[in-house]
């Protein structure tokens, strides 16, 4: 079992879940989410009570061979990605995950070992029947807490009902600081260009020091490495911005990440390059949504996903959180000096280098 190519696979649906995402429900707008998220929760249900339901058609979606195989990705995830570094000076990262299962359905030892022992979840047999409303409301406070206070009414009225038969969660939270901060005197306002034509003025983030940049046909990249703890040997995080070279070359970019099989792990900036003109803008993002729709296009019925997700970057670092539920009812080489000036619309990816996980992929189109 590759665990490498089952990632890369999960990645390649995290950039098709992207392009759907940000062709309609986001189309042209700041919008985040989280695939390393989302693909805990499915992880989870496809191991849950009453599974046989849905696995096969988690297993089709995520690319995967066997649940065994998504169990070994999520263990290797686990060991690398949601380790937490903040005592030793790297990332501060916190994941909980949890579940609540009707008590129509048998929860049998084996897998309550496995939520309790593997997923480090908390499987919670509950009645859904009379206690709908006041399980979402614990829910809603459950990923509010988990992500430093972000996330905020993850499930909304009526997301919940008395037809309800399990509810699977992840929230995570991320906080790292750059490798190499920006000095917050150089930052100053500048034109960001937005596709009506306009254009909004916003704080950018500027640097003279050399940059992980390296120019592709129609686009470049950008890798900020976020500072690793003394002597860690777990996680590698970076952000990552895709900056086409048109003030409206997005769509054509998103499409192109999402149709190039591995596009992440080939085009990865590798040297530090002397950088002409180079301004980022800072910026903070909110963005929720129900994936159903993106679901049903993708081939997947039956399931609702809520996600939130919060994502700010300034000169020290970035902050970022999500929380996922799913819900569930009955039925269900050489380089020249570069410019890199993001003042136009791009994508962000917040990574794992060294398995490649995607934790926090998202669009900017007004960072005002």
């Amino acid at each position: 079992m590759d665990v490498k190519e089952a990632v890369k696979r999960q990645n390649e649906v995290a950039m098709m879940v992207s392009r759907h995402l940000f062709s309609t429900i986001a189309k042209h707008s700041n919008s985040v989410f989280s695939p390393a998220s989302m693909n805990a929760a499915f992880t989870m249900m496809a191991s849950g009570p009453g599974s046989s339901i849905i696995a096969d058609k988690i297993l089709s979606f995520l690319r995967s061979s066997s649940i065994d195989e998504l169990n070994s990705v999520f263990g290797v995830i686990a060991t690398y990605v949601f380790a937490d570094g903040s005592n030793i000076g790297g990332p501060t990262i916190k994941v909980v995950n949890g579940a609540c299962i009707d008590q129509s359905l048998s929860i049998d030892p084996s897998t309550k070992s496995l939520f309790d022992n593997f997923f480090k979840a908390v499987l919670a047999s509950v009645d859904f029947k009379t206690q709908f409303e006041e399980l979402r409301k614990e829910v809603n406070s459950w990923a509010l807490h988990h992500t430093n206070g972000f996330i905020k009414d993850l499930l909304p009225q009526g997301s919940v009902t008395d037809e309800t038969i399990w509810i699977y969660g992840n929230a995570l939270y991320f906080k790292g600081a750059w490798e190499d901060k920006f000095d917050r005197s150089m930052t100053n306002d500048r034109d960001f260009h937005l596709l009506d034509g306009t254009s909004v003025s916003v704080p950018f983030m500027r640097s003279r020091k050399d940059q992980y940049i390296q120019a592709y046909d129609g686009f470049k990249v950008l890798k900020l490495p976020f500072r690793q703890g003394h002597g860690d040997t777990s996680g590698s995080f970076s952000m990552y911005i895709y900056l086409p070279n048109e003030k409206d070359g997005l769509d054509n970019l998103v499409e192109k990440m999402a149709s190039g099989l591995g596009f992440l792990d080939s085009h990865i900036p590798s040297q530090k390059v002397e950088v002409g003109e180079f301004r980022i803008p800072k910026f903070k993002i909110e963005f929720g949504f129900l994936a159903t729709q993106v679901f049903n296009i993708l081939g997947l019925d039956y399931v609702d996903m809520y996600q939130k997700a919060y994502v700010e970057i300034d000169e020290e670092g970035a902050e970022a959180a999500t929380a996922t539920a799913f819900v569930g009812v009955f039925g269900c080489a050489f380089v020249n000096r570069i410019d890199f000036v993001a003042d136009h619309p791009f994508i962000f990816v917040i990574r794992e280098d060294k398995t490649g996980t995607a934790l926090f992929v998202g669009q900017i189109f007004d960072p005002s």
